[in-house]
């Protein structure tokens, strides 16, 4: 099945808030999916000075926010990127008291790694006057251009055999652009899982606990996104709860000792979900992978079929 992001760009794991600068309460904000099967996020009611509206948040989670603050020269309107890697934002402005600021307005930009941009400056208003946005982020630079030096490391122990249980064109679970060309592993709940492939960690979650094949549980997984040398995101969901090895910003070599699979979040059984991610501007999409098999050979994962670590 496939790990669902709270960008995700995710996923996940990521975590969008529409957060004021002065905070004193915290409430939920509302999900959907758009037609590319990427997470949108915006609030119940109209962000208010004072207000935090974020999505289950954790230490360890992405920050990507669009920040509003009230001060008395100015309502200002920022993005922000915490996270360790480029990421696109695209928002829109759903509701407005600002005459400055219309319904419809769309802002589209990319964020260097730990950076903000001020969206818009306007004239100040009550903390009272309604501003809503409606936005969706992918990580990754939108240049990014998959190429890998040789095919993929199969993310568990060398010398050990595991069935392919969804890979491409199978799209039983896999029915969105991020997760078309992801590659589900029947491992055993505990198996060690290894990096497929060197580069910097740029997001962890370990905090869920639960897995079913429910909408509650989409965005559940326990997950690892390794940013690569060309751009590209390494994705490995399902994972068992509390046994990440890995930190943020620690860089991993290829067949590093990350975490143990298991079975968080949507899954009916205990697996690995595999993928790499593409930003192509407006969302993530997954790309075709090889594993290596005898000699380097490219091996094209299959449904039902068996993969070797070599």
């Amino acid at each position: 099945m496939h790990p669902q992001r709270s960008p995700a760009a995710t996923l996940l794991a990521l975590t969008l808030g529409l957060a004021a600068i002065s905070t004193v309460s915290a409430q939920s904000a509302v999900r959907y999916r758009d037609s590319n099967g990427q997470w949108v996020f915006t609030d119940r009611a109209a962000a208010a000075s004072g207000e935090t509206l974020s999505l289950g948040s954790t230490p360890s989670t992405l920050h990507i926010a669009i920040e509003r603050s009230d001060a008395p020269d100015a309502t200002r309107l920022v993005a922000v990127n915490d996270c360790l890697c480029v990421i696109t934002l695209h928002a829109t402005i759903a509701q407005s008291d600002f005459s400055a600021l219309p319904v419809d307005r769309e802002y589209r930009l990319t964020l260097q790694p730990s950076s903000r941009q001020t969206l818009a400056e306007v004239r100040p208003a009550n903390a009272a006057a309604r501003l809503r946005l409606l936005w969706k982020a992918a990580l990754g630079s939108p240049q990014a251009a998959h190429h890998p030096l040789r095919p993929y490391r199969a993310p568990f122990a060398v010398g050990t055999t595991f069935m392919v249980s969804q890979a491409y064109p199978t799209r039983i679970t896999h029915v969105t652009p991020d997760n078309q060309y992801a590659v589900d592993i029947a491992l055993p709940d505990g198996t060690p899982v290894y990096a497929a492939r060197e580069g910097l960690v740029i997001n962890v979650r370990h905090d869920s606990f639960r897995g079913a094949p429910e909408a509650a549980m989409l965005d559940q997984a326990n997950v690892i996104e390794i940013l690569h040398d060309d751009g590209t995101i390494g994705v490995y969901g399902h994972l068992h709860w509390d046994s990440i090895r890995v930190r943020i910003g620690q860089y991993v070599p290829r067949g590093e000792y990350l975490a143990n699979s298991g079975n968080t979040g949507f899954t009916t059984g205990p697996h690995l979900h595999f993928a790499v991610w593409r930003n192509i501007g407006a969302a993530d999409v997954s790309v075709p992978i090889q594993f290596a098999g005898i000699g380097e050979t490219p091996v094209t994962p299959a449904t039902a079929a068996s993969l070797t670590a070599y």
